[in-house]
């Protein structure tokens, strides 16, 4: 199984070299081994996504394990759920890789590719390079550039998608694994920069095209150093209302104890 073309959506051969469309349309291999299917009319800005900074801070937290458990739960959920049959595997927004590569590792079991997508290249360059198991591509998750009934499963963690490209590239009685935060999440984190701790809403979505069949409610207690704390900072969408005295006061704890609170959702894709 390949790409397909982001401007005219044909299937991408592959060279040595490069992915090529019947319209002649080339994609160039990056020396990581990554592909860049965003072309420039598909950006909403000049770099989008993750920066360099935002990955770097998030493989260290990641690395030191503590979103471990939320990556065991999702893998196991895929080792119960992909057929024997599978061939294709998909993590949108899949950033440096921490997940893909654990979800390429269940996915081997039954035979099948991963594929690991994101906007950032940044993020995915990073990715290729340390996981040559997984075939990374830079593109949009609004824009799959899969062709129709492609994947047995896809993971979603945090990243957003529309439900008709999920319906679209997801096999008849396919997964799609969705992983949230939960009212609680990182509480104490937010306690820090805002006056008043806005709660995060229940997880309500509906994926037209799919039946939930799991929900699966995480949560624990992370003991952070200050300076892995900072990492956790860096790598969330309100760092940029944090003060600067918010970052000292973070980096100078021994110990900062912050709750993790996940939503992950199982949805098999109506036959």
């Amino acid at each position: 199984m390949s790409f397909t073309c982001p401007l005219c959506h044909a299937p991408l051969r592959r060279t040595e070299t490069s992915f090529i469309c019947p319209q002649r349309h080339q994609f160039d291999l990056a020396k990581e081994g990554y592909v860049n299917l965003l072309p420039v009319q598909h950006k909403r800005s000049r770099e989008p996504g993750d920066s360099a900074e935002m990955m770097q801070a998030r493989r260290a937290f990641l690395d030191a394990g503590h979103y471990q458990p939320l990556r065991e739960v999702i893998s196991q959920q895929l080792e119960m759920r992909l057929p024997a049959s599978a061939q294709a595997l998909l993590d949108i927004g899949c950033g440096e890789g921490y997940y893909t590569h654990a979800f390429a590792q269940t996915a081997s079991h039954h035979g099948a590719q991963t594929f690991g997508l994101d906007v950032s290249k940044a993020a995915i360059r990073a990715a290729a390079k340390r996981y040559p198991q997984v075939t990374f591509c830079v593109a949009s998750s609004h824009r799959l550039p899969f062709e129709d009934s492609s994947m047995d499963a896809v993971v979603r963690i945090y990243a957003p998608c529309s439900a008709q490209e999920l319906a679209r590239v997801v096999k008849p009685g396919g997964w799609v694994i969705t992983a949230a935060p939960g009212p609680q999440h990182l509480k104490a984190l937010k306690g820090l920069i805002y006056d008043e701790v806005q709660l995060h809403a229940l997880q309500t979505e509906e994926i037209t095209g799919f039946t939930l069949r799991d929900h699966i409610a995480l949560g624990y207690i992370m003991n952070l150093s200050g300076k892995e704390a900072v990492a956790l900072l860096q790598m969330t969408p309100f760092a940029w209302r944090a003060k600067p005295a918010v970052w000292e006061e973070l980096e100078k704890m021994t110990q900062f104890a912050c709750e993790t609170d996940f939503s992950i959702q199982c949805w098999q894709r109506d036959a």
